[in-house]
């Protein structure tokens, strides 16, 4: 089973701000923007994700570092790993680009992320 870091995720009231905020302040790269006013943002290697509250999305969202996210070859594996260790699943969906996705609860109240990233 491969995982790595896929992004860290911001949620904010003012994406296109916060998205300046780090190209400005730390040399960060603007390298994609959704058609919903979204932003992908390259930090020196690390992929940041900065959007506004989803409104598809059931779970509870919150703004500021809203959740680490992972890419996984076996999403349902894992998942079925996290059930097995009684880690509450916080919704499971499909996002951009027709990739399954499971929210889950880790410690402290973090939320985290496994996207499926087919071979």
């Amino acid at each position: 089973m491969t995982i790595k870091l896929n992004h860290l995720h911001i949620k904010t009231k003012t994406p296109e701000k916060t998205a300046k905020f780090y190209v400005e302040t730390f040399g960060a790269k603007i390298t994609s923007e959704s058609p919903t006013g979204g932003y992908r943002v390259d930090l020196d290697g690390l992929s940041l994700n900065i959007t506004d509250l989803h409104p598809t999305q059931k779970r509870e969202q919150c703004y500021g570092m809203e959740h680490i996210a992972m890419d996984t070859d076996e999403l349902d594996s894992v998942v079925a790993k996290l059930k097995a260790q009684g880690i509450g699943i916080l919704e499971e969906t499909v996002v951009t680009g027709n990739r399954r996705v499971c929210f889950f609860e880790g410690p402290d109240g973090v939320q985290l992320e496994f996207i499926e990233m087919k071979k």
